[in-house]
């Protein structure tokens, strides 16, 4: 059958669908046709929902009930995670009181920010322009994503704020749960598996193969040199997305379990493959 899959126009995301999207792992049972988006334009799309399979945040599954959760290609950090900066050091009452940029209100790093320091001013802005954004005092701070969690001092920022270490201090070393990968419940278990699996081995594909799947991923560059590509495709390619196993699984109904006792997210049934 063909099944539409989106994905993120990010190098961590390329990677792990280098195997599947150039033929070095095949499926009989799927033909793909693939949708590139940005992270808060896919989980949007999942809304409807369009997409037969698709990457969304985390935080969006709470507004999605009609996908399930994958087991594989999600990204967690390993005591690593979003994190804010700004051009001039600021402690969190302060951060409270300002106008921080977000990558999207269904991200993952905007509901982990406010579990972190409560309710804060924000402006919503397509995640490549945060750090400009933060530079050029278009706001006082930045949620940053993605790779720009590497490159903040080449465009001039400073780090204020690590939502990934607090995470990890939090609840005892759990990953960071970011992305996930889902797909349309009406397929049923047994297809959903099937996907799952397949999406797996793309993934252990381009992990056997790595010079070759950076090569593919550097078309999501964005200009960032391919020694910071890969470092950051090693930072959310690791043992959690090839199967997130109990320890992932933990990490998500942790991080839901305290949006709902700050009433931050909606009640919802979570469906994990």
């Amino acid at each position: 059958m063909e099944i539409s899959v989106g994905h993120t126009p990010d190098s961590d995301d390329a990677f792990m669908f280098y195997g599947m999207f150039n033929g070095k792992v095949n499926s009989t049972d799927f033909t793909i046709k693939h949708v590139i988006e940005d992270i808060e334009k896919l989980n949007r799309k999942a809304l409807n929902p369009e997409l037969d399979v698709t990457a969304v945040s985390v935080h969006a599954c709470t507004h999605i009930p009609d996908y399930t959760i994958l087991r594989s290609g999600g990204s967690f950090g390993i005591g690593y995670g979003p994190i804010v900066t700004s051009k001039k050091i600021m402690n969190v009452e302060q951060l409270k009181n300002v106008k921080i940029a977000i990558p999207g209100k269904m991200t993952s790093a905007f509901l982990l920010l406010r579990l972190m320091i409560g309710k804060f001013d924000f402006i919503e802005m397509n995640f490549n322009e945060i750090p400009k954004a933060v530079k050029n005092n278009q706001v006082d701070a930045g949620l940053v994503i993605h790779e720009t969690q590497l490159s903040y001092e080449q465009e001039g920022n400073k780090k204020i704020l690590d939502i990934g270490k607090w995470w990890d201090e939090k609840t005892n070393g759990l990953p960071v749960p970011l992305g996930v990968n889902v797909m349309k419940s009406e397929f049923g278990p047994d297809t959903i598996k099937k996907f799952d699996s397949f999406l797996q081995e793309s993934i252990e594909y381009g992990l056997k193969h790595q010079d070759k799947a950076i090569d593919y991923a550097m078309k999501y560059s964005r200009g960032k040199p391919r020694e910071l590509i890969k470092k950051f495709v090693k930072m959310y390619v690791n043992d959690v997305t090839v199967n997130m196993g109990e320890v992932g699984e933990k990490s998500i109904r942790k991080m839901f379990q305290m949006a709902k006792q700050k009433n931050l997210v909606p009640d919802f049934i979570l469906k994990i493959a």
